[in-house]
């Protein structure tokens, strides 16, 4: 079987399933960030696009070669023993459907037969997700950041990992019918040890009674953006991933523009209390002639003037768009 995974880029997946033949021999699983309730006309721009049918994935169905299968909205696409499984389990990098938990059970269930793609896309989910298959003798395929439409997810993957293959999205197809023409390997790992932290995490995202807790892992210090809770902080090399106690998992980069979503939150909530205060005390002060009482009054509304300008410096200040500076020349095709 050949797992395909996708992260961002209609055009990018069009352009994908474009290349490949009728009779393409594997199962390609593709889930693309959608607004948990919108509705996805993916599956039928897909298949249109190429050879291949392509329909939303159903809970429990048995995966067939030469179909395109979609991940619908709010569900996470997992493979549980050689079967569909459409999972509302805890997020990831604030997606559901996200790109890791069907990377990780993938890998689980297949090991080398594993193909993992990541294509144009923001933030930088499914670069955790294709260490883990590589990890298990899997095939980790990139697009070219050059040639994608929002650059960050494979410019994350590739400074997270080595991938095997580099190179534009309409090459992509070409690729993965040599690979699958190739003879496959036995399904399992390359490693045949156990991975604990592995089938926990999969059993996490199939919404499992289990927490991370049960994980021999230490408090990060950060709160979680989804529920509150304590984050906990999984791997070192070469960038930590958080989970809180329930599931809800962060990589840093998601994790740092959830908190900035948060402080902005929180500022203009600020602002407005101060913006309420300042009136109120004017009113106050107005309805004194005078005095010591109506002298307190505009002291406070001045104050809270003065307050409420700060707030609004700084929201702006957070809000400028940082200096970028020169990145690597983008990375060879192999």
């Amino acid at each position: 079987m050949t797992w395909w995974r996708s992260a961002g880029g209609v055009e990018a997946l069009k352009a994908l399933v474009a290349g490949l033949p009728p009779d393409f021999p594997g199962a390609l699983l593709v889930v693309l960030h959608v607004p948990h309730d919108a509705p996805s006309a993916l599956p039928a721009i897909l298949d249109r696009a190429g050879p291949l049918p392509a329909r939303h994935a159903v809970d429990g169905e048995e995966l067939r070669p030469g179909r395109v299968y979609v991940a619908p909205a709010d569900r996470h696409l997992l493979v549980i023993g050689g079967r569909i499984r459409l999972s509302h389990g805890p997020s990831e990098n604030g997606h559901r459907p996200a790109i890791d938990p069907l990377f990780r059970s993938a890998a689980r269930a297949y090991g080398r037969r594993v193909v993992a793609v990541v294509l144009s896309g923001s933030r930088d989910d499914g670069a955790a997700g294709l260490q883990t298959v590589a990890a298990h003798g899997g095939l980790t395929v990139v697009q070219d950041p050059a040639d994608a439409l929002f650059p960050s997810m494979p410019a994350a993957a590739l400074a997270r990992a080595t991938p095997d293959h580099v190179l534009p999205a309409a090459k992509i197809g070409g690729l993965l019918t040599g690979i699958t023409a190739m003879s496959l390997p036995d399904p399992t790992p390359a490693d045949d040890r156990p991975d604990p932290q592995l089938d926990l995490e999969v059993a996490m995202s199939d919404l499992a009674d289990v927490t991370t807790a049960d994980l021999p892992v230490a408090p990060a210090g950060y709160g979680c953006p989804s529920c509150g809770g304590s984050l906990h902080e999984l791997g070192h090399e070469p960038l930590p991933r958080f989970r809180c106690r329930v599931g809800h998992a962060w990589s840093p980069e998601s994790l740092l523009d959830e908190q900035a979503v948060a402080t902005e939150g929180a500022l203009w909530m600020a602002l407005r209390a101060l913006e309420e205060k300042a009136a109120l005390s004017r009113r106050m002060a107005d309805g004194h002639s005078g005095g010591h009482v109506s002298d307190r009054y505009d002291r406070s509304a001045r104050e809270a003037e003065k307050a409420g300008r700060l707030i609004r410096r700084l929201i702006d200040e957070l809000g400028s768009p940082p200096v970028e500076e020169p990145g690597p020349a983008p990375a060879e095709q192999r």
